[in-house]
Protein backbone atom coordinates (compact mmCIF):
# COMPACT_ATOMS: atom_id res chain seq x y z
CA UNK A 1 0.00 0.00 0.00
CA UNK A 2 1.33 3.27 -0.63
CA UNK A 3 2.51 5.91 2.34
CA UNK A 4 1.90 9.34 1.61
CA UNK A 5 2.45 10.85 5.33
CA UNK A 6 0.58 11.48 8.26
CA UNK A 7 -3.16 12.59 7.75
CA UNK A 8 -3.77 16.41 8.60
CA UNK A 9 -7.05 17.46 10.62
CA UNK A 10 -9.37 14.84 8.75
CA UNK A 11 -8.88 11.62 7.94
CA UNK A 12 -7.48 10.73 4.64
CA UNK A 13 -6.42 14.68 3.59
CA UNK A 14 -3.10 15.24 4.01
CA UNK A 15 -1.42 18.45 4.98
CA UNK A 16 -0.64 19.95 1.57
CA UNK A 17 -4.40 19.41 0.42
CA UNK A 18 -5.99 20.50 3.23
CA UNK A 19 -3.76 24.06 2.50
CA UNK A 20 -4.80 23.77 -1.12
CA UNK A 21 -8.00 23.58 -0.18
CA UNK A 22 -7.71 26.48 1.96
CA UNK A 23 -6.15 28.55 -1.37
CA UNK A 24 -8.87 27.54 -3.64
CA UNK A 25 -11.40 28.34 -0.65
CA UNK A 26 -10.05 32.05 -0.98
CA UNK A 27 -9.45 32.39 -4.39
CA UNK A 28 -13.22 31.23 -5.64
CA UNK A 29 -14.46 33.89 -3.17
CA UNK A 30 -13.00 36.70 -4.66
CA UNK A 31 -13.51 35.44 -8.24
CA UNK A 32 -17.50 34.86 -7.36
CA UNK A 33 -17.75 38.03 -5.91
CA UNK A 34 -16.89 39.80 -9.23
CA UNK A 35 -18.38 36.70 -11.93
CA UNK A 36 -21.69 37.78 -11.76
CA UNK A 37 -21.07 41.34 -12.10
CA UNK A 38 -18.86 41.59 -14.57
CA UNK A 39 -21.24 41.35 -17.37
CA UNK A 40 -22.79 44.05 -15.90
CA UNK A 41 -20.01 46.44 -15.61
CA UNK A 42 -19.25 46.23 -18.76
CA UNK A 43 -22.89 47.01 -20.51
CA UNK A 44 -24.19 49.50 -18.03
CA UNK A 45 -21.19 50.94 -16.89
CA UNK A 46 -18.27 50.74 -19.37
CA UNK A 47 -21.23 50.89 -22.51
CA UNK A 48 -20.02 47.81 -23.94
CA UNK A 49 -22.69 45.80 -26.43
CA UNK A 50 -23.26 42.42 -25.33
CA UNK A 51 -21.21 40.80 -28.30
CA UNK A 52 -17.98 42.20 -26.26
CA UNK A 53 -18.92 40.13 -23.13
CA UNK A 54 -18.96 36.83 -25.48
CA UNK A 55 -15.59 37.77 -26.75
CA UNK A 56 -13.95 38.66 -23.80
CA UNK A 57 -15.04 35.58 -21.72
CA UNK A 58 -14.78 33.32 -24.80
CA UNK A 59 -10.98 34.48 -25.11
CA UNK A 60 -10.64 33.98 -21.34
CA UNK A 61 -12.13 31.01 -21.21
CA UNK A 62 -10.32 29.59 -24.12
CA UNK A 63 -7.14 30.61 -23.05
CA UNK A 64 -7.32 28.78 -19.49
CA UNK A 65 -8.57 25.42 -21.43
CA UNK A 66 -5.28 25.02 -23.46
CA UNK A 67 -2.83 26.15 -21.17
CA UNK A 68 -4.08 23.21 -18.79
CA UNK A 69 -2.87 21.11 -21.20
CA UNK A 70 0.99 22.31 -21.44
CA UNK A 71 1.23 23.01 -17.25
CA UNK A 72 0.39 20.01 -16.32
CA UNK A 73 2.88 18.33 -19.16
CA UNK A 74 5.40 20.45 -17.79
CA UNK A 75 4.81 20.02 -14.04
CA UNK A 76 5.76 16.38 -15.18
CA UNK A 77 8.59 16.99 -17.05
CA UNK A 78 10.05 18.99 -14.99
CA UNK A 79 8.50 17.28 -11.61
CA UNK A 80 7.75 20.30 -10.16
CA UNK A 81 4.27 20.89 -9.13
CA UNK A 82 4.01 23.97 -6.82
CA UNK A 83 5.80 26.88 -9.16
CA UNK A 84 2.97 26.52 -11.15
CA UNK A 85 0.67 26.60 -8.95
CA UNK A 86 2.26 29.56 -7.02
CA UNK A 87 2.46 31.52 -10.37
CA UNK A 88 -1.06 30.72 -11.73
CA UNK A 89 -2.87 31.90 -8.26
CA UNK A 90 -1.02 35.01 -8.40
CA UNK A 91 -1.87 35.95 -12.20
CA UNK A 92 -5.13 35.50 -11.27
CA UNK A 93 -5.42 37.57 -8.03
CA UNK A 94 -3.38 40.38 -10.22
CA UNK A 95 -6.28 40.01 -12.93
CA UNK A 96 -8.68 40.89 -9.76
CA UNK A 97 -6.49 44.22 -9.25
CA UNK A 98 -6.44 45.04 -12.73
CA UNK A 99 -10.64 44.96 -13.07
CA UNK A 100 -10.65 47.66 -10.10
CA UNK A 101 -8.58 50.12 -12.45
CA UNK A 102 -10.50 49.73 -15.96
CA UNK A 103 -12.17 52.50 -17.45
CA UNK A 104 -12.36 51.02 -21.16
CA UNK A 105 -13.34 47.87 -21.94
CA UNK A 106 -9.82 46.20 -23.54
CA UNK A 107 -9.17 46.70 -20.04
CA UNK A 108 -11.62 44.28 -18.53
CA UNK A 109 -10.11 42.26 -21.30
CA UNK A 110 -6.85 42.25 -20.16
CA UNK A 111 -7.87 41.13 -16.87
CA UNK A 112 -9.88 38.50 -17.32
CA UNK A 113 -7.90 37.50 -19.83
CA UNK A 114 -4.76 37.42 -16.93
CA UNK A 115 -7.19 35.67 -14.43
CA UNK A 116 -7.81 32.68 -16.89
CA UNK A 117 -4.08 32.88 -17.99
CA UNK A 118 -3.28 32.48 -13.94
CA UNK A 119 -6.23 28.80 -14.06
CA UNK A 120 -4.92 27.32 -17.02
CA UNK A 121 -1.39 27.45 -14.96
CA UNK A 122 -2.63 26.27 -12.19
CA UNK A 123 -5.34 23.58 -12.51
CA UNK A 124 -3.62 20.64 -13.89
CA UNK A 125 -0.62 20.99 -12.11
CA UNK A 126 -2.56 21.59 -8.76
CA UNK A 127 -4.81 19.02 -9.08
CA UNK A 128 -1.73 16.50 -10.15
CA UNK A 129 0.20 17.44 -6.63
CA UNK A 130 -3.25 16.62 -4.77
CA UNK A 131 -2.98 12.94 -6.80
CA UNK A 132 1.00 12.93 -5.77
CA UNK A 133 -0.22 13.76 -2.09
CA UNK A 134 -2.73 10.83 -1.66
CA UNK A 135 -2.57 7.21 -1.40
CA UNK A 136 -4.91 5.76 -4.23
CA UNK A 137 -7.55 4.17 -1.71
CA UNK A 138 -8.36 7.90 -0.68
CA UNK A 139 -7.71 9.85 -3.69
CA UNK A 140 -11.80 10.50 -4.15
CA UNK A 141 -11.94 11.67 -0.98
CA UNK A 142 -9.05 13.84 -1.54
CA UNK A 143 -10.62 15.66 -4.77
CA UNK A 144 -13.70 15.53 -3.09
CA UNK A 145 -12.50 17.63 -0.32
CA UNK A 146 -10.85 20.17 -2.62
CA UNK A 147 -13.67 20.58 -4.55
CA UNK A 148 -16.10 20.92 -1.28
CA UNK A 149 -13.81 23.77 -0.13
CA UNK A 150 -13.59 25.35 -3.83
CA UNK A 151 -17.19 25.45 -4.02
CA UNK A 152 -17.52 26.60 -0.30
CA UNK A 153 -16.08 29.80 -2.22
CA UNK A 154 -18.63 29.72 -4.46
CA UNK A 155 -21.52 30.14 -1.63
CA UNK A 156 -19.64 32.81 0.14
CA UNK A 157 -18.68 34.77 -3.08
CA UNK A 158 -22.14 35.84 -4.35
CA UNK A 159 -23.58 36.19 -0.44
CA UNK A 160 -20.73 38.87 0.09
CA UNK A 161 -21.52 40.98 -3.62
CA UNK A 162 -25.67 40.70 -2.23
CA UNK A 163 -24.58 42.33 0.80
CA UNK A 164 -21.72 44.64 -0.61
CA UNK A 165 -24.50 45.90 -3.46
CA UNK A 166 -26.83 46.79 -0.55
CA UNK A 167 -24.22 48.72 1.38
CA UNK A 168 -21.82 50.42 -1.67
CA UNK A 169 -24.67 50.13 -4.29
CA UNK A 170 -23.00 50.43 -7.63
CA UNK A 171 -19.31 51.51 -7.06
CA UNK A 172 -18.34 48.04 -8.90
CA UNK A 173 -14.50 49.38 -8.56
CA UNK A 174 -14.72 49.24 -5.50
CA UNK A 175 -16.09 45.85 -5.14
CA UNK A 176 -13.20 44.48 -7.64
CA UNK A 177 -10.58 45.70 -5.27
CA UNK A 178 -11.63 44.16 -1.81
CA UNK A 179 -12.12 40.89 -4.22
CA UNK A 180 -8.16 40.85 -4.34
CA UNK A 181 -7.33 40.40 -0.94
CA UNK A 182 -9.42 36.86 -0.60
CA UNK A 183 -7.15 35.97 -3.59
CA UNK A 184 -3.91 37.55 -1.78
CA UNK A 185 -4.62 35.54 1.52
CA UNK A 186 -5.12 32.57 -0.76
CA UNK A 187 -1.57 32.81 -2.68
CA UNK A 188 -0.08 33.59 0.59
CA UNK A 189 -1.03 30.77 2.05
CA UNK A 190 0.10 28.73 -0.36
CA UNK A 191 3.30 30.24 -0.52
CA UNK A 192 4.24 29.63 3.60
CA UNK A 193 2.22 26.49 4.10
CA UNK A 194 2.40 23.99 0.89
CA UNK A 195 5.79 21.91 1.12
CA UNK A 196 6.57 19.96 -2.12
CA UNK A 197 8.54 16.69 -1.93
CA UNK A 198 10.98 15.91 -4.38
CA UNK A 199 10.05 13.80 -7.02
CA UNK A 200 12.18 11.29 -9.03
CA UNK A 201 9.73 9.42 -11.43
CA UNK A 202 12.17 8.96 -14.64
CA UNK A 203 15.46 9.39 -16.20
CA UNK A 204 16.23 12.25 -18.21
CA UNK A 205 15.73 10.13 -20.91
CA UNK A 206 12.39 8.98 -20.51
CA UNK A 207 10.90 12.24 -19.61
CA UNK A 208 6.83 12.44 -21.05
CA UNK A 209 5.75 13.66 -24.09
CA UNK A 210 2.58 15.68 -24.97
CA UNK A 211 0.73 13.23 -26.52
CA UNK A 212 -1.97 10.96 -26.36
CA UNK A 213 0.45 8.06 -27.25
CA UNK A 214 1.54 7.13 -23.91
CA UNK A 215 -1.88 6.37 -22.31
CA UNK A 216 -4.13 3.16 -23.20
CA UNK A 217 -7.20 3.09 -24.68
CA UNK A 218 -9.24 3.28 -21.58
CA UNK A 219 -7.58 6.43 -20.90
CA UNK A 220 -8.73 7.42 -24.58
CA UNK A 221 -12.56 6.30 -24.58
CA UNK A 222 -12.46 8.13 -21.40
CA UNK A 223 -11.79 11.86 -23.24
CA UNK A 224 -13.97 10.29 -25.92
CA UNK A 225 -16.89 9.88 -23.41
CA UNK A 226 -16.22 13.42 -21.90
CA UNK A 227 -16.24 15.37 -25.74
CA UNK A 228 -19.73 13.65 -26.38
CA UNK A 229 -20.42 14.60 -22.22
CA UNK A 230 -19.37 18.32 -22.87
CA UNK A 231 -21.08 19.06 -26.27
CA UNK A 232 -23.94 19.13 -24.22
CA UNK A 233 -23.13 20.53 -20.88
CA UNK A 234 -23.14 24.33 -21.76
CA UNK A 235 -21.98 27.35 -19.53
CA UNK A 236 -23.94 27.47 -16.53
CA UNK A 237 -24.97 31.02 -17.75
CA UNK A 238 -27.78 28.77 -19.57
CA UNK A 239 -28.84 27.64 -16.61
CA UNK A 240 -29.59 31.76 -15.14
CA UNK A 241 -31.13 32.38 -18.13
CA UNK A 242 -33.47 29.76 -18.05
CA UNK A 243 -34.22 30.69 -14.31
CA UNK A 244 -34.58 34.36 -15.50
CA UNK A 245 -36.51 33.19 -18.57
CA UNK A 246 -38.89 31.45 -16.24
CA UNK A 247 -39.63 34.61 -14.76
CA UNK A 248 -36.99 34.73 -11.58
CA UNK A 249 -35.89 38.08 -10.25
CA UNK A 250 -32.17 38.59 -10.57
CA UNK A 251 -32.03 38.87 -6.99
CA UNK A 252 -33.78 35.08 -6.73
CA UNK A 253 -31.81 33.73 -9.41
CA UNK A 254 -28.38 34.51 -7.80
CA UNK A 255 -30.03 32.51 -4.46
CA UNK A 256 -30.55 29.93 -6.81
CA UNK A 257 -26.93 29.08 -7.75
CA UNK A 258 -26.13 29.67 -4.07
CA UNK A 259 -28.13 26.97 -3.33
CA UNK A 260 -27.17 24.88 -6.14
CA UNK A 261 -23.26 25.30 -4.74
CA UNK A 262 -24.23 24.57 -1.49
CA UNK A 263 -25.27 21.08 -2.20
CA UNK A 264 -22.49 20.80 -4.58
CA UNK A 265 -19.92 21.83 -1.61
CA UNK A 266 -21.92 19.68 0.89
CA UNK A 267 -21.97 16.72 -1.01
CA UNK A 268 -18.44 16.67 -3.30
CA UNK A 269 -16.58 14.86 -0.46
CA UNK A 270 -19.39 12.08 0.55
CA UNK A 271 -18.91 11.57 -3.46
CA UNK A 272 -15.69 11.07 -3.54
CA UNK A 273 -15.87 9.20 -0.39
CA UNK A 274 -18.36 6.36 -2.41
CA UNK A 275 -15.79 6.55 -5.15
CA UNK A 276 -13.39 5.32 -3.29
CA UNK A 277 -15.84 2.64 -2.16
CA UNK A 278 -17.54 1.34 -5.03
CA UNK A 279 -15.89 2.69 -8.12
CA UNK A 280 -15.46 5.99 -9.71
CA UNK A 281 -17.07 5.25 -13.47
CA UNK A 282 -20.65 4.14 -11.02
CA UNK A 283 -20.27 7.28 -9.67
CA UNK A 284 -20.02 9.08 -13.13
CA UNK A 285 -22.13 7.26 -14.98
CA UNK A 286 -25.33 8.42 -11.89
CA UNK A 287 -24.06 11.97 -12.54
CA UNK A 288 -24.15 11.93 -15.93
CA UNK A 289 -27.85 10.37 -15.79
CA UNK A 290 -28.76 13.50 -13.02
CA UNK A 291 -27.59 15.72 -15.48
CA UNK A 292 -29.85 14.46 -17.95
CA UNK A 293 -32.84 14.13 -16.16
CA UNK A 294 -32.55 17.91 -14.76
CA UNK A 295 -31.97 19.07 -18.17
CA UNK A 296 -34.77 17.35 -20.07
CA UNK A 297 -37.70 18.59 -17.44
CA UNK A 298 -35.47 22.05 -17.59
CA UNK A 299 -36.75 22.17 -20.80
CA UNK A 300 -40.58 21.37 -20.63
CA UNK A 301 -41.37 22.96 -17.36
CA UNK A 302 -43.35 26.55 -16.83
CA UNK A 303 -43.39 27.31 -13.51
CA UNK A 304 -40.20 29.01 -11.73
CA UNK A 305 -41.46 27.43 -8.52
CA UNK A 306 -39.41 24.12 -10.26
CA UNK A 307 -36.09 26.11 -10.55
CA UNK A 308 -35.33 25.63 -6.98
CA UNK A 309 -35.27 21.61 -6.90
CA UNK A 310 -33.93 21.54 -9.99
CA UNK A 311 -30.76 23.46 -9.49
CA UNK A 312 -30.65 21.69 -5.97
CA UNK A 313 -30.66 18.15 -8.04
CA UNK A 314 -28.22 19.99 -10.72
CA UNK A 315 -25.77 20.40 -7.34
CA UNK A 316 -25.66 16.52 -7.17
CA UNK A 317 -24.41 16.02 -10.63
CA UNK A 318 -21.43 17.90 -10.20
CA UNK A 319 -20.32 16.50 -6.88
CA UNK A 320 -20.97 13.18 -8.37
CA UNK A 321 -18.73 14.10 -11.37
CA UNK A 322 -15.84 17.07 -10.64
CA UNK A 323 -14.28 15.74 -8.39
CA UNK A 324 -14.15 11.65 -9.22
CA UNK A 325 -13.96 12.78 -12.44
CA UNK A 326 -10.22 14.16 -11.81
CA UNK A 327 -9.55 11.05 -8.94
CA UNK A 328 -10.41 8.42 -12.19
CA UNK A 329 -8.11 10.62 -14.14
CA UNK A 330 -5.20 9.80 -12.08
CA UNK A 331 -5.94 6.81 -11.30
CA UNK A 332 -5.37 6.00 -15.28
CA UNK A 333 -2.31 7.75 -15.62
CA UNK A 334 1.36 6.52 -14.39
CA UNK A 335 2.86 8.65 -11.41
CA UNK A 336 5.23 9.85 -13.91
CA UNK A 337 2.77 11.64 -16.39
CA UNK A 338 -0.34 12.63 -14.07
CA UNK A 339 -0.09 16.57 -15.32
CA UNK A 340 -0.12 15.65 -18.66
CA UNK A 341 -3.15 13.29 -18.57
CA UNK A 342 -4.99 16.12 -16.25
CA UNK A 343 -3.89 18.53 -18.47
CA UNK A 344 -5.51 16.79 -21.57
CA UNK A 345 -8.53 16.24 -19.55
CA UNK A 346 -8.81 19.73 -18.64
CA UNK A 347 -8.04 20.96 -21.65
CA UNK A 348 -10.57 18.65 -23.36
CA UNK A 349 -13.44 19.82 -21.29
CA UNK A 350 -12.79 23.81 -21.62
CA UNK A 351 -12.71 23.41 -25.30
CA UNK A 352 -15.89 21.63 -25.83
CA UNK A 353 -17.75 23.78 -23.49
CA UNK A 354 -16.67 26.73 -25.54
CA UNK A 355 -18.45 24.65 -28.04
CA UNK A 356 -21.39 23.47 -26.42
CA UNK A 357 -22.21 27.19 -25.10
CA UNK A 358 -21.99 28.39 -28.76
CA UNK A 359 -24.71 25.49 -29.73
CA UNK A 360 -26.58 26.16 -26.59
CA UNK A 361 -26.64 30.04 -27.47
CA UNK A 362 -27.67 29.28 -31.65
CA UNK A 363 -30.39 26.89 -30.18
CA UNK A 364 -32.04 29.42 -27.93
CA UNK A 365 -31.87 32.25 -30.16
CA UNK A 366 -33.08 30.10 -33.64
CA UNK A 367 -35.52 27.63 -31.96
CA UNK A 368 -36.58 28.42 -28.73
CA UNK A 369 -35.16 28.66 -24.65
CA UNK A 370 -35.80 24.56 -24.11
CA UNK A 371 -34.05 23.40 -27.47
CA UNK A 372 -30.18 24.15 -25.51
CA UNK A 373 -31.89 21.83 -22.67
CA UNK A 374 -33.23 18.83 -24.70
CA UNK A 375 -30.10 18.72 -26.79
CA UNK A 376 -28.22 18.41 -23.59
CA UNK A 377 -30.41 15.80 -21.86
CA UNK A 378 -29.63 13.53 -25.09
CA UNK A 379 -25.70 14.22 -25.30
CA UNK A 380 -25.42 13.59 -21.29
CA UNK A 381 -27.62 10.19 -22.05
CA UNK A 382 -25.42 9.06 -24.91
CA UNK A 383 -22.88 9.78 -22.68
CA UNK A 384 -24.18 7.39 -19.87
CA UNK A 385 -24.90 4.82 -22.35
CA UNK A 386 -21.07 5.08 -23.62
CA UNK A 387 -19.63 5.09 -19.99
CA UNK A 388 -21.58 1.72 -19.18
CA UNK A 389 -21.00 0.00 -23.13
CA UNK A 390 -17.56 0.76 -23.04
CA UNK A 391 -15.76 1.40 -19.81
CA UNK A 392 -15.89 -1.44 -17.52
CA UNK A 393 -17.02 -0.69 -13.96
CA UNK A 394 -15.56 -1.88 -10.93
Amino acid sequence: MENKGRDFLIPGIKKNVFVLGLVSLFTDISSEMIYPLVPIFLTSVLGAPVAVVGLIEGVAESTASILKTFSGWLSDKYEKRKPFVLGGYSLSALGKLLLSVAFVWPTVLTARFVDRLGKGVRTSARDALIADETDSINRGRAFGFHRAMDTTGAVIGPLIVLILMAVLKEQYRLIFLLSFFPAVLGVALLFFFVKEKKRQTFSSKEAPRLSLAGFDKNFKMLLLIVVVFGLGNSSDVFLILRAKNLGLSATLVVLAYVLYNVVYASFSMPAGILSDRVGRKKLMVGGFLIFSGVYFVLAFISKSVYIWPLFAIYGLYIAATEGVSRALVTDMAGPENKGTALGLYHTAVGLVTFAASLIAGLLWTYINPSAPFIYGGLTSLLAAILFILFMPLE
